[in-house]
């Protein structure tokens, strides 16, 4: 597959990114988008007030733009006069979160010169994330691809995408499908630029016997993820 472009949120598109996986890519702008009740829904609020349904005893959430959103099984976007996009998981079972808005710079080290926030982190290893990347001005990224598929809206400012079979411009609203293994980098000139990405995997994150609660948890001066003996054996992998 080739990088595919969307120059416009249009409501209810429904992009299935390939055969070798059942995530797919949804977008609302202006009015109601229905949630599946399987699997799990990333989603992001670019622009408006829309309210998130949530099936599960009925809740609902106002958003503002530049929230995101992690749902778990069914629901849906009442998108009246705002839009977004979403990837729906339908493999994938995470958790319920809300957060936002999107920071104004990034708190983690990229590559040349670009910053990184986690908004969505990956519950445990190998799981899906949603990311912020920033881009400062005159920032001529090193060519590069990922092991997995990258889908990614420009929130803020302005630059490029080159892949061997071109030139992508990028501006505000623009969402960018990039298949796994694909050649590509980003340029910008004087403006900066901020992307919201998501990832349908993760090479970090927590196992049963690697996470905070485990490994602070001291028996006679040992950390308990050094006692396999007194692990709670009922998830183990």
């Amino acid at each position: 597959m080739t990088v595919q472009i969307y120059r416009q949120l249009i409501h209810g598109n429904l992009s299935k990114f390939n055969e070798q996986s059942s995530d797919c890519f949804m977008a609302w702008s202006g009015d109601c988008i229905q949630l599946p009740d399987t699997g799990t829904h990333f989603g992001y609020v670019y622009s408006g007030q829309p309210i998130l349904y949530r099936s599960v005893g009925l809740q609902e959430y106002k958003l503002h733009p530049g929230m995101y959103f992690s749902l778990p099984g069914g629901g849906w976007i009442d998108g009246k006069n705002s839009s977004g996009f979403l990837v729906s998981c339908p493999a994938f079972k995470g958790v319920f979160l809300i957060g936002g808005a999107v920071e104004p710079i990034g708190r983690l080290g990229y590559i040349n010169g670009g910053t990184d926030n986690v908004l969505i982190p990956p519950i445990m290893l190998g799981d899906p994330c949603l990311n912020a990347l920033y881009f400062p001005s005159d920032v001529d990224q090193t060519a590069h691809t990922h092991p997995s598929y990258r889908l990614i809206i420009v929130i803020e400012g302005g630059g490029e995408c080159e892949t061997p079979d071109g030139i992508i411009s990028l501006e505000p609203g623009v969402t960018i499908f990039i298949p796994a293994n694909s050649l590509h980098k980003f340029r910008t000139m004087k403006d900066k630029l901020t992307v919201v990405c998501f990832h349908p995997d993760s090479d970090t994150g927590f196992t049963h016997t690697d996470h905070p609660m485990l490994k602070r948890t001291i028996v006679s001066g040992m950390s308990a993820s050094n006692l396999p003996e007194i692990q709670t054996k009922t998830f183990a992998q």
